[in-house]
């Protein structure tokens, strides 16, 4: 067995992420769930070993004797890139492989708002898109540097780790730097690309107070800069941002971020009615004047939400719940599934009561069965 059978598996089952790790079968994530491939065989430390180290070049095979756990990119060609992440856990190695789409999806298809394209034309200031692990972040951003790609002439440099999704020049001038390869770290390459005369910076994530610092430094030097954290909504993001800072600069990051921040994008992944993958909900947050008096105003900041709420009409802003009622009202989610990733559940249920769209559930058996049945010719 060669570990690029098992990934062609997993591209054909439609699988999200792929984990592999000694004395247990391949696993795969599908439409949200974990399924253990037992057609295939159990993987050994020495399959472990020879894969794990052959995907590494000598400075990631240098950081992982340091610190136990590497990212990196893997190409297998004609079939799809991964982002992989391998680790050490009881003293043997592990992966979790994440499949990137060789095709970089516009806004429509991947149901965004349409909000989205009008934040994807901002000239300057901080974009923000958040979610937990697996909600869509970065291939929203590919979406977005894609859009930008195809419709204005700009200088764009990505900072990412690893580079998952690959940009080619279209009317745009795209760099793409890998950390462990092109440069050692985000607030590294961040700070130099200040002076690499860019229109549009992404950085992967704001993983500390030094790119924090820096990204909005750029965004208020007149860049536009788009980045991800790991939180689950507007409100969260911002107390997550400023949480960050020491107490003596808590005035002046409060005005800063309320002068550059543009829009946050928060993504949930939620099931589809017709059991065919999932959908996103999308709470969208536009830096109108009343946000950026939340922002700046510690008394005010727990109005985020409400502010959102009452934005939809006007500025395309909206709330999780709106969001979930929406596709509800659309047929594409379940009236249980609304409910269960609702952030006020009665509210929401009072509001959608008497809207009754047809809804089609899928079987967990039935995805087994297809999965055995397509898995078993790979191994």
């Amino acid at each position: 067995m060669h570990i690029d059978d098992i990934l062609r598996a997993a591209v054909k089952v439609g699988a999200s992420d792929v984990h592999l790790k000694v004395g247990s079968h391949p696993v795969f994530r599908i439409e949200g769930s974990l399924f253990p491939i037992k057609e295939a065989p159990v993987i050994t430390e020495e399959f472990m070993q020879r894969t794990a180290f052959s995907m590494m070049n000598a400075l990631q095979r240098e950081r992982f004797k340091q610190s136990n756990d590497v990212d990196l990119a893997y190409t297998l060609p004609g079939v799809s890139r991964f982002r992989v992440n391998i680790f050490q856990q009881r003293g043997s190695l592990s992966m979790a492989l994440r499949v990137i789409p060789s095709v970089i999806r516009d806004f429509r298809s991947l149901n965004l708002p349409p909000v989205i394209e009008k934040i994807a034309q901002e000239e300057r200031g901080l974009v923000l898109i958040t979610g937990t692990t697996g909600s869509g972040k970065t291939t929203t951003l590919a979406s977005i540097i894609d859009y930008i790609n195809s419709t204005r002439v700009k200088h764009i440099i990505t900072i990412e780790d690893p580079i998952e999704y690959v940009h080619v020049d279209k009317k745009s001038y795209i760099n793409q730097r890998e950390l462990g390869i092109d440069t050692f770290s985000f607030s590294t390459a961040l700070r130099a690309a200040l002076r690499e005369d860019p229109d549009v910076i992404l950085v992967g994530e704001m993983r500390d107070l030094e790119t924090i610092e820096i990204a909005i430094s750029a965004a208020e030097t007149g860049h536009l800069v788009f980045s991800t954290l790991h939180t689950l909504d507007a409100k969260e993001t911002v107390n997550r941002i400023l949480a960050v800072f020491p107490s003596n600069q808590q005035n002046q990051i409060r005005y800063q971020l309320s002068q550059v921040l543009k829009a946050i994008v928060s993504l949930r992944l939620v099931p589809r009615a017709d059991g065919k993958g999932r959908v996103p909900a999308v709470e969208v947050l536009i830096a109108t004047a009343r946000i950026r008096d939340c922002i700046a105003n510690p008394s005010k900041t727990d109005e985020i939400r409400s502010a959102i709420e009452e934005g939809k009409l006007h500025y395309g802003m909206q709330t999780f719940d709106q969001s979930l009622f929406d596709l509800y009202q659309r047929g594409l989610i379940t009236y249980e599934e609304a409910l269960a990733q609702a952030t006020n559940k009665d509210d929401l249920a009072l509001k959608i009561k008497g809207v009754t769209p047809g809804s089609v559930s899928v079987s967990e058996s039935r995805v087994d069965f297809e999965l055995e049945t397509d898995t078993k010719k790979y191994f």
